[in-house]
């Protein structure tokens, strides 16, 4: 889920709407108009996401999406949004948006894709709206690579509440003996499902026996939704002989996991006076002091400068990843980097704090 720029796709681009089409009562997705001079910056692969700012009624709205295309249209930058909170962009976009009010959006980056597996048989386990990054990861690797098989599990309160079946039927009937589709009800019977309830240690078995998807060197898992059930499913899945290596995940939400917190209010060796940070961000240099009372770096950052990136705030979307290019930091609690980019020096601004009189950030990196 880690979310690397990449070379001239960083900074912020204005995109008129291009259609607006209902999926639910409480979902819609959203096609933007990419102009060909954006054309590179906007290429995207399945998993990437996008962050879309927006100011209504004199307030920022600030969301982070996957990028969800239809699978008639692969190379469309496609959004699916759900309601969420009654004032935040969700509501927004189901209420307000049309074709031609024009979007702020980042270009797509991050790090959640596929284990590189020819041939292999993918399990893609979606909780919610979790499943728009694994939708689109599954039309690719069918079309990708001949010989895979792709199964993907969608657990929804409701048979309603299950975002894109619609395209995702479309896709069974294209390839018909190599994608399976399952959904898992929370709040509603089934007559035929292979699990009643959760997706948890206790049903998962069923589950993989269901798929003919025992863990093992041909087959890759991927899971994206709330954090209750994409811990839960990896923790599973690990003990039932999963290389934890082919196990890749997102999280949507922290769902019912627990809250992460900031680090401790005082780091030891910070001064009383605050700290100097400089940010490299879009090629130019920012700089600020970070305050003892501030609960991160990013709200130091965003004190003076508001085009800093960052979505969730939670430590799950990973949109403002930065690396420490001089000092200490001390990151939080977070869901979005791995052991290898903490290991490389990379942190969560969100999540951070300085243990070091200076510190320099670099964005870009």
């Amino acid at each position: 889920m880690p979310r690397a720029a990449a070379g001239g796709r960083t900074g912020r681009h204005r995109l008129a709407v291009a259609a607006v089409r209902h999926l639910s009562e409480n979902a819609v997705a959203v096609t933007l108009d990419v102009p060909d001079a954006l054309r590179d910056a906007f290429a995207h692969r399945p998993g990437e996401h996008v962050v879309v700012r927006h100011r209504h009624a004199g307030a920022e709205l600030r969301r982070s999406y996957s990028v969800c295309p239809a699978p008639d249209e692969p190379d469309a930058l496609r959004l699916v949004i759900k309601r969420g909170a009654p004032d935040g962009f969700g509501a927004y976009a189901m209420t307000g948006l049309a074709p031609g009010d024009v979007l702020e959006l980042s270009p797509p980056t991050g790090a959640f894709a596929l284990p590189e597996r020819p041939g292999a048989h993918h399990v893609l386990i979606a909780g919610g709206s979790g499943i728009t990054p694994l939708a689109a990861m599954a039309v690719t690797a069918l079309r990708e690579d001949p010989e895979c098989r792709v199964s993907l599990v969608h657990s929804v309160p409701r048979a309603v509440d299950a975002l894109l079946c619609d395209e995702l039927a479309m896709v069974k009937d294209a390839f018909v003996d190599r994608f399976t589709v399952l959904y898992v009800l929370t709040r509603e019977a089934q007559d035929n499902g292979p699990v009643d309830g959760r997706i948890d240690a206790a049903n998962l078995p069923r589950l993989l026996a269901a798929l003919h998807a025992a863990p093992g060197p041909g087959t890759t898992f991927a899971l994206c939704g709330p954090g209750g059930l994409v811990a839960a499913v990896r923790q599973a899945l690990t003990d039932r002989g999963a290389d934890p290596a082919l196990i890749r995940s997102e999280l949507f939400t922290l769902g019912d996991s627990p809250d992460p917190t900031p680090p401790p209010a005082r780091p030891a060796r910070t001064s009383p006076h605050g700290t100097r940070v400089t940010a490299l961000y879009d090629g130019r240099h920012r700089v600020v002091t970070a305050q003892p009372q501030d609960a991160a770096l990013l709200d130091s950052l965003l004190r003076d400068h508001p085009d800093v990136p960052y979505a969730c705030r939670e430590g799950i979307c990973g949109s403002c990843r930065a690396k420490v290019r001089a000092g200490q930091v001390t990151t939080g609690p977070q869901h979005a980097l791995d052991a290898t980019e903490l290991a490389a020096g990379y942190t969560l601004t969100c999540r951070a704090r300085p243990l070091t009189p200076e510190v320099t950030l670099d964005f870009d990196a």
